[in-house]
């Protein structure tokens, strides 16, 4: 698609999404004026009955309080969007269904989510080389949820996943992540198991209603390796505006690192090598409603034993630090995103692995993107939501490679993805996304994606 296309695009969604904003801004801004017309007049009943001696006082003065407990959070909605409403669903990072856990009394919790999703691709690269891809149609993924909640401090969290439909074709089953949680209080909590890393937005919150967008941006798959697991022990809570999780884990396998990323390292709980550790934490700033900011960071060694013809250690020292921004407001959606990763006894590695001198393990990778959508049925009666979205990407797995190893250009890339998302009700979503992908090479192959997701 050229440049001239793409102006028109945005422009129209442009267009589309703020044609009903001033119609919006009225019936809101009528609507919270009237509730808070209501939740002053309740406060002044609250004071007189503050002062009322009478029997049956304290009754009264508890329905009034909750009476304007349930309006200022309908103040609150109004205000900031149904899609910034909807996120709060979740609990400790985790998506809105794996997080049911967090609000069932005692037992059993179930849930679930699933995705599938058709790829059209075009039958020549960027450069007119045939493309050589083949259309496909893929049942991506069926999840379950299971917890357990023993009483009000333990508890037990799981996500059990069935890729590709079919394990007598290219499908698997894996436990995504297991863990048991010491809930002492909202400052402090510990968590222990088969952990999700939390690192940017889509490793702890993959759920496809959470994210826009058919298929997940690059930089969080290829330099944040999600949906990435790993076994360890840490804490988690909340200090006052600012939420935070620690965890010590088992580091990441060198042996399989690539010159497209470090997904391969992803050791996945099972039977993980455990000669090298990893510590990665995050925070975030969540104190005014709508907004999210923060960061976080992974640093240990990733060799897990491995040495040269010599003997001696390739510790490849890998560290990933990311940032990140989100704003949800009256029906606005917009993602920042930006990831580095450093890697060390990249040469040494790259020769153990026997890597080509145009393909190796970068010692530098370097990811980021801007996304935008707006809901515009925001204005419309109804739980439905309509979202064009624009999201602009760039990364480069090989911004910096060993001395002796060339750059190849096919990893610096540029991806444009313009889409609609349709959530008819809030479990369930439609999407519909073009893609151009373009390198430094010419080699990018640009396609038309529709997916399918729901949870429950």
């Amino acid at each position: 698609m050229t440049a001239q296309r793409w102006t028109v695009m945005a422009a129209l969604i442009v267009l589309a999404s703020s044609a009903g904003l001033p119609a919006i801004a009225a019936v809101d801004g009528d609507r919270i004026d009237e509730l808070e017309r209501e939740i002053a007049q309740l406060k002044a009943l609250l004071t007189a009955a503050q002062q009322d001696d009478n029997q049956g006082t304290e009754d009264r003065l508890e329905e009034i309080e909750r009476r304007i407990e349930i309006l200022a959070g309908e103040v609150e909605a109004l205000r900031i969007g149904r899609a910034a409403v909807s996120a709060d669903e979740s609990n400790y990072g985790l998506g809105p269904a794996a997080s049911k856990i967090y609000r069932t009394e005692r037992g059993v919790s179930i849930g679930g989510y699933g995705e599938m999703l058709y790829s059209h691709f075009d039958s020549t690269t960027e450069g007119g080389a045939a493309s050589d891809k083949t259309d496909q149609f893929d049942f991506l993924r069926a999840v379950i949820y299971v917890g357990y909640k023993f009483n009000d401090r333990f508890l037990f969290n799981s996500e059990l996943e069935f890729e590709h439909a079919s394990t007598s074709e290219d499908g698997s089953v894996s436990v995504e992540f297991a863990y048991i949680d010491y809930l002492w209080r909202s400052q402090i909590n510990v968590r222990g198991g088969l952990l999700l890393l939390p690192m940017g937005f889509i490793n702890e919150m993959h759920e496809p209603t959470t994210f826009l967008g058919a298929s997940r941006p690059e930089t969080e798959l290829r330099i944040i390796p999600s949906t990435w697991r790993e076994n360890g022990v840490g804490l988690f809570g909340e200090l006052g505006p600012f939420d935070y999780r620690t965890y010590a884990v088992n580091g990441l396998d060198a042996s399989d690192f690539a010159a497209s990323g470090l997904r391969g390292g992803r050791q996945k709980g099972s039977k993980a090598k455990a000669d090298d550790f990893a510590w990665v934490g995050r925070v975030d700033y969540a104190g005014t409603p709508g907004l999210l900011i923060g960061a976080s960071g992974y640093f240990g060694n990733s060799g897990q034993g491995m040495t040269d013809n010599q003997g001696n250690s390739i510790n490849v020292r890998t560290s990933i630090v990311e940032g990140h921004v989100e704003w949800r407001w009256q029906g606005l959606e917009l993602r920042l995103l930006g990831a580095r990763a450093e890697l060390d006894d990249v040469a040494a590695l790259n020769l153990e692995l026997g890597l080509p001198i145009d393909d190796s393990v970068g010692e530098e990778m370097i990811g980021a993107y801007l996304q935008a959508g707006y809901d515009v049925l925001r204005w419309v009666k109804g739980k439905a939501r309509l979202i064009p979205f624009v999201r602009w990407e760039r990364l480069n797995t090989q911004d910096k490679v060993a001395d002796g190893y060339m750059a190849n250009p096919a990893y610096e890339q540029q991806i444009i993805t313009a889409g609609l998302s349709f959530l008819p009700i809030d479990q369930m979503v439609i999407k519909l996304d073009y893609v151009e992908s373009n390198d430094q090479a010419e080699t990018g192959v640009n396609r038309i994606e529709l997916g399918l997701g729901y949870v429950f």
